[in-house]
């Protein structure tokens, strides 16, 4: 089969929110998945964009799945690299190489800015990883994933605001 990749557009929004869900529901986490497509587009197209999108389109036009990613920095070799936050490829279209083509457009945006790297997440249990892995990706196992959010977010960020205050 056949696909257009190409930077999303205004129209995609409401198909990129509904691959999210669906995504979410993969993961088996539709109940934190609450992205509706008004944020998405507010943070797709703001005037200075710190997140953006490729869609993949079947012959027929219709949305087959999307990357949505965004830069970050390494200090070790001083360049920008493009962090993967989903890769989806809904179920009609997965075993059909658009995974691959998806990721290698993402790839051809590291090599043409001159970003050294290109990394994503995966969750431990995702059939996933051996692709990813015959692709020439390595998984960083010394490595863990810290999150800090809700709650302690919260009272990290006040109990940081108070110390500066009172430190000046």
């Amino acid at each position: 089969m056949t696909y257009a990749i190409r930077p999303a557009e205004p129209d995609d929004v409401a198909e990129i929110a509904a691959m999210v869900h669906e995504l979410a529901e993969y993961e088996r986490s539709a109940a934190q998945c609450t992205l509706t497509p008004a944020a998405l587009a507010a943070n797709l197209f703001a005037e200075h964009p710190a997140v953006f999108a490729h869609v993949a389109l079947d012959q027929h036009g219709n949305h087959a799945g999307f990357a949505l990613w965004f830069l970050n920095y390494s200090t070790w070799t001083g360049t920008h690299g493009v962090y993967l936050e989903d890769l989806f490829v809904r179920p009609a279209h997965r075993g059909s190489g658009l995974g691959r083509q998806l990721l290698a457009e993402l790839a051809r945006i590291c090599v043409d800015r001159g970003y050294h790297r290109l990394q994503w997440w995966v969750l431990d249990w995702n059939p996933a990883t051996d692709f990813y892995q015959k692709l020439g990706a390595e998984p960083m196992e010394e490595w863990t994933v810290y999150r800090l959010a809700g709650q302690p977010r919260h009272a990290l960020a006040g109990g940081g605001a108070s110390a500066g205050r009172a430190g000046e």
